[in-house]
C-alpha cells in the first residue's frame, strides 16, 4: 500500500464550513476508484493550504488517477497546482475497525 500526499495552495484562504461544501461537491467521485482505500480531505489550520491524503493498494493504480487531466481539474477547480508525495505504508493502524493492516496482507 501507498499513501499519497497532495497539496495545494489556495489564492484565497477557505474556512472550514466553505472547504466542506467545496470538497463535497468532488467526493462522490472518488467513491468507483479502482484501487482507492480511502480519502481524507485537507484543509490547513489557516486555510490557506488544501488537498488529500490517498491510502492506495499500490502505486499503479495512483497512477491511474494523477494524469494531466486530474491535474488540470485541480489547477482548474483551485487556482493552483498540486503537488504529490508518496509514502510506503506498511502498517496501518485502523482504529474504526480495530485492526492492524499490513502490506503483506
Amino acid at each position: 500500500m501507498i499513501t499519497a500526499l497532495v497539496q495545494f495552495k489556495l489564492p484565497q484562504p477557505m474556512t472550514t464550513e466553505m472547504a466542506q461544501s467545496v470538497f463535497a461537491e468532488t467526493a462522490p467521485k472518488y467513491r468507483e476508484v479502482k484501487g482507492l482505500i480511502r480519502k481524507y480531505y485537507l484543509l490547513s489550520e489557516d486555510g490557506e493550504t488544501a488537498g488529500g491524503a490517498y491510502l492506495w493498494k499500490s502505486r499503479e493504480a495512483a497512477a491511474q488517477l494523477y494524469t494531466d487531466d486530474w491535474k488540470a481539474f485541480i489547477e482548474h477547480k483551485y487556482g493552483t497546482k498540486p503537488s504529490i508525495i508518496f509514502f510506503a505504508s506498511p502498517v496501518i493502524v485502523d482504529n474504526l475497525v480495530g485492526q492492524i493492516i499490513m502490506d503483506d496482507q
